[in-house]
């Protein structure tokens, strides 16, 4: 498996079909809820296995040099299988690296427990997408120079 971060088109187009049938097909989230014009001035990573995408999650830096993370998405045929912490990892460096201070992610609120582990601390119940009630969580990076 290969995990990927850029900006490229390519990348993005593959990583809205996994998000198409995840967030669409499955949890009946609107694709223009999905489709929200961030994408191209996002990062975005990708997770592929012999070259066929299978999870994906965008990072969109702020002008405050904090971030959201959002769109972690993984092909029902590899998910329990680690691949969205792969994702997630992959996008927490790329912040890093880059100098992001702070990640926000607004994900499921039964993945708090996941994304806990993972270094994110609950703030707030917030919007509901769908059916689906999201929490909002951040994670402060420490910021070398």
């Amino acid at each position: 498996m290969k995990v990927t971060v850029s900006q490229k088109n390519e990348v993005i187009k593959q990583g809205q079909e996994i998000r198409y049938q995840v967030f669409t097909l499955e949890q009946s989230i609107p694709t223009e809820l999905d489709l929200d014009g961030l994408d191209n001035q996002s990062f975005h990573a990708l997770v592929t296995d012999n070259d066929s995408p299978i999870a994906t999650a965008r990072l969109t830096v702020h002008e405050d040099c904090s971030a959201t993370m959002a769109r972690v998405a993984v092909d029902k045929a590899y998910r329990g299988k680690g691949i969205a912490s792969k994702v997630v990892t992959a996008l927490q460096q790329h912040a890093k690296n880059i100098g992001v201070s702070s990640i926000e992610i607004h994900a499921h609120e039964y993945l708090r427990a996941y994304y806990e582990k993972l270094g994110f601390e609950f703030i707030e119940e917030v919007e509901i997408v769908g059916e689906h009630q999201l929490i909002a969580m951040e994670q402060k990076l420490l910021v070398t120079e």
